[in-house]
């Protein structure tokens, strides 16, 4: 097989790739287990990390006010189209599902816990959103989390916070901060030893939020002519995992919602009576003042990247069907209206 006509070439002949992440302590982390895992596999070839801030960690302007969809892609993937890097690692919840030319997303790990989590302000005795006063303050920057706490939770006030994890239980636990508590996911909690600080696990049965498209997974971004590494990943991919984020990926593409639309999912795989193994997916979508909802829920055969991009596009209709497609350009008009 011809080397692909890049810079790395002359790092393919000596058997190094290079890995390229954002620089925070949670994406160094999950860098490292792709590249444990590679390893494992393929001892034979060794692997650097290159980390990098990017758009998304120098701004401090809140994530519901960006136009733009891949503030934490883009500059790590010019260095993949250039080939100055092999490999990416994000959290597959930051990458937009249109990818630039020439990119795509190999078979992922499997998935860490994808739900959200309620999180108390240290000292608080308080153990869900339903024993927070009337006007307590939940922080969080996403426009689905808004959504569904307006929804479920109107008495509550949300206000946006910013920062890593760390840096936003700083900002919870401080003496004089405005926050009650906040909404994270559990995936980085649990990967950074914090799943002590955990209050409740929220899900469709447990306060009743679903989480965000790729949520608990990671995004493995190669170029699309890289057959050598896409065999490599494709070695420690785990398919059920990788199955549900196409799906669900295809899903919000089908929706043209984009990373910063009010979409929220839950995915998993059952049995039938007949013994055949199904996937499940609940979705939603909530106006951002909690007054209009289309969800859904839907069973599909989905045993291939092909059946997983249909089964998406399958769940996307039943949605528009139930409304979404209202939702969502009222949304898109607003956005306009205030840019």
């Amino acid at each position: 097989m011809a080397a692909p006509p890049n810079p790395s070439s002359a790092d393919r002949s000596r058997r190094v790739f290079t890995v390229g992440t954002r620089s925070s302590k949670l994406a160094l982390m999950q860098t490292d287990m792709v590249v444990a895992e590679l390893k494992k596999v393929c001892p034979e070839y060794e692997f650097k990390i290159h980390s990098r801030e990017t758009a998304g960690d120098r701004s401090m302007i809140a994530l519901r006010d960006f136009t733009t969809k891949n503030l934490w892609t883009e500059e790590l993937e010019e260095l993949l189209i250039k080939g100055d890097v092999d490999i990416i690692v994000h959290s597959l919840k930051d990458v937009p599902t249109l990818l630039p030319a020439g990119c795509t997303l190999g078979p992922t790990l499997e998935r860490e816990d994808s739900r959200d989590v309620l999180v108390m302000k240290q000292g608080s005795t308080a153990s869900s959103l339903e024993e927070l006063p009337a006007g307590s303050v939940v922080g969080t920057s996403s426009i689905r989390r808004t959504a569904q706490l307006a929804r479920l939770y109107p008495r509550l006030k949300v206000m946006d916070v910013r920062g890593n994890i760390g840096t936003r239980l700083a900002k919870l636990d401080a003496e004089d901060g405005p926050y009650s508590c906040l909404i994270l996911a559990a995936a980085g909690l649990l990967r950074l030893d914090l799943g002590d600080r955990i209050t409740k696990y929220l899900d469709s049965k447990n306060g009743g939020m679903l989480y965000a498209v790729g949520q608990g997974a990671l995004g493995i971004e190669i170029r699309k002519e890289d057959e050598a590494l896409h065999l490599m990943l494709s070695k420690i991919g785990h398919n059920e995992t990788t199955f549900a984020v196409l799906a669900e990926r295809s899903l919000l593409r089908t929706l043209e919602g984009g990373c910063s639309a009010p979409l929220g999912v839950e995915t998993e795989w059952v049995h039938t009576v007949e013994g055949l193994k199904k996937l499940r997916m609940r979705a939603i979508v909530v106006s951002v003042d909690g007054s209009e909802i289309a969800e859904v829920e839907v069973d599909g055969d989905v045993d291939s990247n092909e059946t997983a991009e249909r089964f998406g596009i399958t769940v996307a209709n039943a949605l528009v069907a139930e409304g979404a497609g209202k939702i969502l350009e009222a949304i898109e008009r607003t956005k306009r209206a205030s840019s």
